[in-house]
Formats: C-alpha cells, sequence, structure tokens
C-alpha cells in the first residue's frame, strides 16, 4: 500500500520493491563441513539489525525517538525565542524538501530537520499560548492521544490501510490544499482580514475551521496508519537499516501536521 507521505513514497525501501533495495548476501556452506562444525554453526545466536544492516522495529522505534527527543530541544528554543519562527519555517520547509528528494537518507539531514522544525513549532506554539493560555498542554495531550489510539488500533489490526480508503484520503488532502492555498491568499491580500480567513465562516452556526479541523485530525490518524503501514513493509522485505531514518522523518512530519491541525483546532473552539 503507497504512503501518501511524500517521505515513504520517494523512497523503494517502503514499496514493493524493497526487497531490491540491498541484496542479501547468503554464505555458502562448504560441503566438506563436519556434523559438529554444522552444530555449532547452527547453535550461534541470531545475528541483530545490525550486524545484518536491515530494518528493525527496535532501530526504528530508537530513531523516531531520537529525532522527536531534538524537536523537542528546538521547539523550547523556539518557545524562549519566538522571532525565530518565521526563519525556522522557510528553512524547515527547505530540509523537508532535501530530504524527501534524497535518494539515500541522511541522519544529519533528518535531525536538522527535526530541529529547525521544533523551533517553529515551539514559536508558533508560543503565540498562540499567549492568546490562549494553556492551550499548548491541550494540544499536546490531543496529538499523544490521537497518535496513540491510531497505534494501538494498527497493531491489534482493528485498523488497515486499503486502497479505497486511501485513494478518498489522496481526493480529501488535494482538496484540502487547495482551500488553504486560496484561504492564504484571501488572508494576505485583505480579502479576508479573519484571523483564520475562511475557517472562520458560519456553517449552521459552526466555524468551517471546527468542522474541517475535525476531518483534517482524521485524515492525519488515517495518514499515521500509512506510515505505521510502510515501515512495516519495509521491515517485512528487509530495507537496509539506514532507512529508519526516512521512517523516522516521516513519522516526524505526519505528528507535527497533527499537533498544528490539533493547536488550531483548539484555538478556532476557543474563540
Amino acid at each position: 500500500m503507497a504512503s501518501s507521505n511524500p517521505a515513504f513514497n520517494n523512497s523503494p525501501a517502503f514499496s514493493a520493491r524493497a526487497s531490491k533495495a540491498a541484496e542479501l548476501v547468503k554464505p555458502e556452506l562448504n560441503g566438506g563441513m563436519t556434523a559438529a562444525q554444522l552444530t555449532e554453526l547452527y547453535s550461534q545466536p541470531s545475528a541483530t539489525s545490525a550486524q545484518t544492516d536491515r530494518m528493525s522495529y527496535e532501530d526504528v522505534m530508537i530513531k523516531i525517538v531520537s529525532s522527536f527527543a531534538v524537536l523537542l530541544v528546538g521547539a523550547a528554543v523556539g518557545w524562549f525565542v519566538p522571532v525565530l519562527t518565521l526563519p525556522a519555517a522557510i528553512v524547515g520547509f527547505v530540509l523537508a524538501l532535501v530530504n524527501i528528494f534524497k535518494k539515500k537518507p541522511s541522519p544529519a539531514l533528518v535531525l536538522s530537520y527535526a530541529a529547525v522544525e521544533g523551533v517553529f513549532v515551539g514559536g508558533i506554539t508560543m503565540f498562540f499560548e499567549t492568546i490562549y493560555p494553556n492551550i499548548a498542554v491541550q494540544a499536546v495531550i490531543g496529538t499523544l492521544v490521537v497518535v496513540g489510539v491510531t497505534l494501538a488500533l494498527f497493531t491489534s489490526g482493528k485498523i488497515r490501510a486499503s486502497k479505497k480508503a486511501t485513494k478518498v484520503f489522496m481526493i480529501a488532502m488535494i482538496g484540502y490544499l487547495v482551500f488553504s492555498v486560496i484561504n492564504m491568499i484571501l488572508m494576505a491580500t485583505g480579502v479576508n482580514s479573519d484571523a483564520f480567513g475562511l475557517r472562520s465562516a458560519p456553517i449552521f452556526g459552526i466555524p468551517l475551521g471546527v468542522i474541517l479541523g475535525v476531518l483534517v485530525i482524521i485524515m492525519a490518524a488515517y495518514s499515521l496508519v500509512l506510515d505505521f503501514d510502510s515501515i512495516q513493509t519495509g521491515v517485512k522485505r528487509g530495507a537496509p537499516r539506514i532507512y529508519g531514518w526516512t521512517a523516522a522523518f516521516g513519522i516526524m512530519v505526519t505528528v507535527v501536521w497533527l499537533y498544528l491541525e490539533i493547536l488550531r483546532l483548539l484555538a478556532i473552539l476557543r474563540r
């Protein structure tokens, strides 16, 4: 199942071609080996993922935790130095594109993106916190709940990616991107001077941003399902261990998107 996350789509390690990402080295047994030598050989402990240079869930988790640790440090910087928010947003966007289109993942680039994106997230969170006290804690808790529930459902097998659902998801994503671009243009040109632009328009007494926010959070949760599915594919097909950094980058992009959408939804509700 192809992921909607470009971080995964650009890498063959998480697709049906993952098995071709690297050739497995299979040592040939010498026909002259004795029974005792064969017994000793097969009694040795299994090689770890580091020794085989293959992805494993444990290794991917370590890379994900490391990336988010760096992101949190960056968020602390952005929180106390909010003037860096806009520059961090621009640099983060550039680093995201570099990571997406780079053929072989680079740990340094992924961690650099985590640091810069953290500064952006910390700065924009501080902005909302100044207007709506305690909104940061609410957004963090909301994000953790969505990620935790999605992971639990995926792990238990109760939710899986499907071609039909992914097709609907992609159409919805394109529609949401078009809406976001139009809304940003209207706000930048002063046609709509409201803080949230078209999102503030009421529909049956409910701000459009609330309706969109709920739908987009569901979309982000499904995007996480696609990300988990891609990681599962990479591990099962024996993708090279270095692609664990691609997995960490992809998960980070989705979780940051989810967090920002929850933050905005809470802000609209608090208004």
